[in-house]
């Protein structure tokens, strides 16, 4: 398949993009800078020069493409407009994909959360839908979405469209600004691992390499209107990963009450996001994708080195 990838220099596209090339498809990277040209190169991909502010352009690359995974967020509005701005600035591009594939068949992939369900109270599985969301939850993720509705939505109009959705800790070598790195940037600044109450609650983690894979797969295979979850297994209690954080930075795990929780203070802004619980079962995409994670687990990749180089 000749493949048009958006994003496909970061965490996830770094992986991605060379599991596709192995397989035998022809990959067509988004590049907006020389420099994400020249990554995309090293990485095996033809280049087509642009951004994600050019709806004409994304659909022009859509239509010449058998396929499309978009993994790109407009990150430079952050700072000034946080998730509603980034939110506003991908559903065009969703849409504008719908209006290249529409009653082709073809497959268009991107990634989700593994929250957008909500807190169910229960494991989520890939037939919970992404929580509708509206003015009351402006500036949370849930913002976002809007867009996992909208890429599902595709499936009527005649696109083979899916959603992965990623853990909150897509882990490997690649990760510099994920979770992990910022939960341990942060034990660094504080002088202690903290976790929030007990530390009971769920937190769920795969393998970047693992997520490439069912990418592709998805892509391949998957049934339109679909979502996959890339997850490695229920989930990790959020004590357990605080500690083995502790035991390799040589610093205590302490537990953070609820009440200083709801002040500022140990986890700022993501107060919120570490809080809540995320178990998630992969049956249906295993089951469906014939998916199987080989790599490392999240407490096992802590142990090769990559996240605690000074050690």
């Amino acid at each position: 398949m000749r493949v048009f990838v958006a994003g496909g220099t970061g965490h996830s596209g770094s992986h991605i993009i060379p599991e596709l090339i192995s397989a035998g498809h022809e990959v067509t990277g988004l590049a907006r800078s020389d420099a994400s040209a020249e990554t995309l190169s090293v990485l095996g991909a033809q280049v087509r020069r642009g951004d994600l502010a050019d709806l004409d352009g994304l659909k022009e690359a859509a239509a010449a493409s058998d396929g499309v995974i978009h993994l790109a967020h407009r990150q430079d509005l952050l700072p000034t407009g946080g998730m509603d701005a980034v939110a506003a600035a991908e559903l065009p591009i969703m849409l504008a994909y719908g209006d290249a594939l529409a009653g082709t068949g073809k497959p268009l992939v991107t990634a989700g959360s593994i929250g957008s369900p909500g807190n169910l109270g229960r494991p989520a599985t890939e037939e919970d839908p992404a929580l509708p969301s509206g003015e009351e939850h402006r500036g949370t993720l849930r913002v976002r979405n809007v867009v996992e509705r909208a890429v599902i939505d595709l499936a009527g109009q005649g696109v083979r469209s899916s959603v992965v959705r990623i853990a909150n800790i897509a882990h490997g070598t690649s990760d510099v600004a994920g979770f992990l790195p910022t939960l341990i940037a942060l034990a660094k600044e504080k002088g202690f691992v903290g976790y929030p109450g007990d530390g009971a609650n769920v937190w769920n983690a795969v393998h970047i390499r693992d997520t490439a894979v069912l990418f592709r797969l998805a892509l391949e295979d998957g049934p339109a209107g679909s979502y996959w979850h890339a997850v490695e297994d229920m989930g990790t209690p959020f004590r357990d990963i605080a500690e083995a954080l502790a035991g390799r930075l040589g610093l205590p795990a302490v537990s953070i009450p609820h009440d200083v929780l709801m002040t500022p203070g140990y986890f700022g802004f993501l107060t919120n996001i570490v809080t809540q619980s995320y178990p998630a079962s992969n049956a249906i995409t295993r089951r469906t994708l014939g998916w199987e994670p080989t790599q490392p687990g999240l407490l096992a990749d802590l142990d090769n080195g990559h996240y605690f180089p000074a050690a």
